[in-house]
């Protein structure tokens, strides 16, 4: 690269440390040109900062934009199909697709996980900084930002509304993320503008923790009843509440005084339905413009016709399969290995997925993640060895088992798979379907096998610590291993790529010998619209953000 020294040296002064050794990293070619820019933006390094240091290394155009091709005009009424909520669209219990996709139509986030760039970009909050060692962030929050009550957002209402979130004696799905990260009190107010987060733990991917990923955490205004936030859906988004309906739908005006104005679509309805079969016949009637979150088995007629738009972000989400490590047969790892070695990831991705899903190895480090350890060898089917772990286990005959799941895209068809696969080592596995409220409330955390579905994170960091830590708030395999919860908090803590991936190839390795849990695949998120939609923004997470749409 043609350097220019003096440019770099202008630019690095006032950057904290944890900054430079980011710039250090790309200066000496441990990082290439995304991934400077992914950790750049995690650290708080600002576009036009991040954009001058690439062009004194002679590597500009940082940034691009497509065009949109040709003139649009108002989005008008969008017509949006989505699963039905599974319960009381609440920002601090909301934990099903349904209802997580409801909180960001009026709220908003401080900050977002960009889903083409997987950089953290500024929404609420318009820039941040850590110290040293990644245990303080203070984050400076956006300027004349009105709630839709008319009310100023200042750091009261984010300050509140974390507190909230990270209160360990409510019932807050946020607590899956800041159990033993972020107490009440280590939300505090600086200033009217600004807000600091001081961790338990050392984290050098805070922003992430506290963007989209982490759904729940709208900022809404302080004071708010959570119990009936569904009544009056107050936030600071470009969409206002006009009527709410239980199991039908929803219905949103664009709200004038948007920060980020002017709003693309004048109104925009939701209708729910139960099933994805109804979703595609209802795009395909003209009764929907757009469908939110479809799985590509059972929608392939949309994906082979040129009538149709697919949105599609390459993601981390995926379907767990836990085994109660603390009760026989699974108490023994060689059990649960057998299980793994019964399954053919590529057969299984091909088949409910097609070209959209990337395969699997029971950890979850998903292969978009730059810190996964691809060295790590790739689990395979091998039946022979199957049997033969579960004769070493004493179960030569195989043994009876319960598998719970949830009525929710593939899930019931991956769960019938495993009941075959299983049947091949003499595991006679009965399936457990029921509705999502069912699941959640009933089976997910107790089930002696349990099949969940896990939306896309930014940074593995929620899965790793929720899911797999002694204490994790979604440990299903209630899996506890001092060793593994050492290695997580070293992960967590770390900042520069080289450590991170060390440390996973290390959990990697625990986790396959272990096998607490089965993650056969990874796969993309998906929807789908008609032709002359644009300006949509979807996520990993299954989000869409409707703000700036318009028609062609």
């Amino acid at each position: 690269m043609d350097r220019n020294p003096q440019k770099l040296d202008q630019l690095r002064v006032g950057r904290s440390e944890l900054e430079n050794h980011v710039i250090d990293e790309f200066l000496t070619g441990h990082i290439n040109r995304r991934e400077f820019l992914r950790r750049g933006s995690i650290l708080g390094l600002s576009i036009p900062v991040l954009s001058g240091i690439l062009a004194a290394c002679g590597n500009a155009n940082s940034s691009s934009s497509a065009s949109s091709g040709g003139a649009h005009t108002s989005a008008g009424t969008l017509k949006i199909a989505s699963t039905v909520p599974a319960a009381a669209v609440n920002p601090i219990t909301v934990e099903d697709e349904g209802g997580l996709t409801m909180l960001q139509q009026t709220g908003e986030y401080l900050v977002l996980d960009n889903p083409q760039t997987f950089q953290v970009n500024p929404v609420l909050a318009t820039s941040w900084t850590p110290n040293s060692d990644g245990t303080e962030w203070t984050f400076k929050l956006r300027p004349n930002v009105k709630f839709h009550n008319g009310k100023m957002m200042t750091a009261d209402d984010v300050v509140w509304t974390f507190q909230q979130q990270a209160d360990p004696t409510g019932k807050g799905n946020a607590l899956s993320v800041f159990t033993g990260l972020l107490t009440p009190d280590g939300v505090s107010k600086v200033d009217d503008s600004t807000v600091k987060f001081s961790l338990e733990a050392a984290t050098g991917s805070f922003p992430y923790l506290i963007s989209s990923d982490n759904y729940n955490c709208i900022i809404v205004p302080k004071g708010t009843n959570f119990d009936t936030w569904q009544q009056n859906f107050i936030g600071t988004g470009p969409l206002k509440y006009k009527s709410y309906t239980a199991k039908q739908g929803a219905n949103f005006v664009a709200n004038p005084h948007w920060w980020n104005g002017p709003v693309g679509p004048t109104a925009v309805e939701w209708t729910f339905y139960e099933s994805q079969p109804a979703q595609v016949l209802a795009l395909q009637g003209g009764q929907v413009d757009m469908i939110n979150d479809i799985a590509y088995q059972g929608a392939q007629a949309l994906f082979n016709s040129p009538k149709y738009k697919i949105l599609d972000n390459h993601t981390s989400q995926h379907r767990e399969l836990s085994m109660r490590c603390d009760k026989p047969p699974f108490n023994d790892n060689r059990v649960r290995q057998a299980i793994a070695l019964t399954l053919d990831r590529p057969a299984i991705a091909s088949a409910l997925f097609s070209k959209y899903a990337q395969i699997g190895n029971d950890s979850p480090f998903a292969p978009i993640f730059p810190s996964t350890d691809k060295s790590v060898p790739q689990r395979v089917q091998d039946i022979p060895k199957a049997k033969q772990l579960l004769a070493a286990a004493g179960h030569p005959n195989g043994f009876k088992a319960t598998l719970y799941t949830e009525q929710y895209q593939e899930l019931p068809n991956l769960a019938q798979i495993v009941k075959e696969s299983a049947s091949k080592i003499g595991v006679d596995i009965t399936i457990n379907v029921s509705d999502q409220n069912t699941y959640y409330s009933d089976w997910w955390l107790t089930g002696e096998m349990s099949l969940v579905d896990y939306g896309h994170r930014g940074v593995p960091n929620v899965f790793l610590n929720a899911t797999l830590t002694t204490k994790g708030s979604w440990n299903a395999a209630h899996f506890s291993d001092p060793t593994y919860d050492k290695l997580y908090a070293q992960y967590a803590a770390a900042v520069d790529l080289d450590t991170q991936r060390k440390i996973a190839g290390q959990i990697e390795t625990l986790l396959l010998d272990q096998t607490p849990i089965i993650i056969p695949y990874f796969f993309d998120e998906l929807s789908a619209s008609t032709p002359n939609i644009s300006g949509v923004v979807t996520t990993g997470m299954g989000q869409m953000f409707t703000g700036k749409a318009y028609r062609t």
